[in-house]
């Protein structure tokens, strides 16, 4: 693993205008059998920002009601005018269940990203790590990332087929885990991945999964030396709890 390097990558937070935008789906598509990609459209994206890759804004599902539900999704891709979102398909999740009836023309609000947080500094090479929840982000840094950037992911999914290419100038390796999603809280594939790895000098690791699956992969590293400003880990989703998180995991 890395040695302790003084200059550190520094985090830059920014701060958004927080405000709800009405949007319409003007498209949907089934990007793999346990995603699903909705483009949505309106006026009300004009002024949209979204400065890092792994930014989290809401999906409020029946914001005219008296009890609207609200989920976090990442912002896979934008413009002034158009959005996209990717969906994870599972069942029982309520922005799922939308997102599988989805149809042109439907209407959807949401609210966000209230910041973001760009990750900064003189990094020689990026490690992503995370499961179908981080994989709109991590798709988005590695599209988004300089020409020939060194960048590997490990990503777990269900299947082969739950991969995905992706469209970019940067330098980039892929490992996909293969696991079903009722073992999505199970750290051990993640844990074998980097057994084999030796991560160099002034390498960045983003991590991104359940809460506890992300805290498993930051202990591994920092047991084996790999220095804490050089890693970022946050639980995109907490095992057993409804619209949870932990978006900063610490010591």
């Amino acid at each position: 693993m890395t040695d302790q390097i003084a200059d550190a990558p520094q985090i830059i937070r920014m701060r958004h205008e927080l405000r709800r935008r009405n949007l319409r789906v003007a498209a949907s598509e089934r990007l793999s059998p346990h995603m699903i990609r909705l483009t949505l459209q309106g006026a009300d994206m004009h002024d949209f920002n979204s400065g890092a890759p792994d930014d989290h804004m809401k999906l409020i599902l029946n914001a005219e009601s008296d009890s609207p539900q609200m989920r976090d999704y990442t912002p896979r891709r934008f413009s002034t005018s158009e959005l996209v979102v990717d969906v994870v398909d599972h069942p029982g999740g309520p922005a799922a269940d939308w997102a599988r009836a989805a149809a042109v023309g439907d209407a959807i609000t949401i609210g966000g990203p209230r910041g973001s947080q760009r990750i900064e500094g003189a990094i020689d090479q990026w490690l992503l790590i995370g499961d179908e929840t981080a994989l709109p982000a991590i798709g988005r840094w590695i599209e988004e990332m300089p020409a020939a950037t060194r960048v590997t992911s490990i990503v777990g999914v269900p299947d082969a087929a739950d991969e995905q290419s992706l469209d970019t100038a940067a330098d980039w390796t892929a490992h996909w885990l293969h696991r079903p999603l009722d073992q999505a809280t199970d750290p051990a594939p993640y844990l074998a991945a980097l057994g084999g790895m030796t991560l160099p000098p002034r390498t960045f690791v983003w991590i991104a999964a359940e809460a506890m699956v992300a805290r498993a992969i930051r202990t591994h590293l920092l047991d084996k030396g790999h220095d804490k400003q050089w890693i970022k880990a946050s639980g995109y989703w907490v095992a057993g709890q409804a619209d949870a998180s932990d978006k900063g995991i610490e010591d």
